[in-house]
C-alpha cells in the first residue's frame, strides 16, 4: 500500500538513520548510512567528526560528479503488518559556507543529542532538495 505524501514526509523526518545512495561519474553505486535532519523539502546531513579515513569521502565526490541521490528509511518488524519504507529522491549539493552549514548544524543538534559530544561542524554539509517522496507499507500503521 502506498503511503500518502504527508505521512511519508513525517516518517522520513522522524527516522533516526537513512541509507544514502549515490553514484559517481563511473555509474557505480555507493550506499552509506547517514544521520540527517529534514526542513521542509530539504534534507541535511553533515560530515561530522566521527572517525573516518578521510574528509575526502566518496559520497561527496559522487555528489559533485552526479548530484542525483536517494535516501531510504525503513522499519522492519517481525510482525510484518508493521513493515514500511520511505524513499526521498532529489538533487544534492555540498555546502562549505557558514550560512547553510549553521542552519543544518542547528537542525542536527536539535534531533541528535549525541552532537553535544561530537563536532557536527567538522566538515561540509550536504543539502538534498527532495523532488519525489515515495513509500510503502504492508498495512495501516497503528
Amino acid at each position: 500500500m502506498d503511503i500518502p505524501a504527508a505521512e511519508a514526509r513525517s516518517l522520513l523526518a522522524a527516522a533516526r538513520v537513512a541509507r544514502l545512495a549515490t553514484a559517481g561519474a563511473d555509474g557505480r553505486p555507493h550506499l552509506v548510512p547517514v544521520t540527517f535532519a529534514v526542513e521542509g523539502d530539504a534534507v541535511f546531513f553533515a560530515v561530522d567528526a566521527k572517525p573516518k579515513r578521510s574528509q575526502h569521502l566518496r559520497r561527496l565526490r559522487n555528489i559533485e560528479d552526479n548530484p542525483h541521490v536517494s535516501l531510504l528509511v525503513d522499519e522492519y518488524d517481525e510482525d510484518w503488518a508493521r513493515l514500511w519504507w520511505v524513499r526521498a529522491d532529489g538533487v544534492a549539493r555540498v555546502h562549505r559556507t557558514a550560512e547553510v552549514a549553521d542552519r543544518a548544524h542547528a537542525l542536527l543538534r536539535a534531533k541528535y543529542p549525541q552532537y553535544a559530544e561530537v563536532d557536527v561542524a567538522a566538515g561540509p554539509v550536504v543539502e538534498i532538495a527532495v523532488e519525489r517522496l515515495s513509500g510503502w507499507r504492508l498495512s495501516a500503521l497503528g
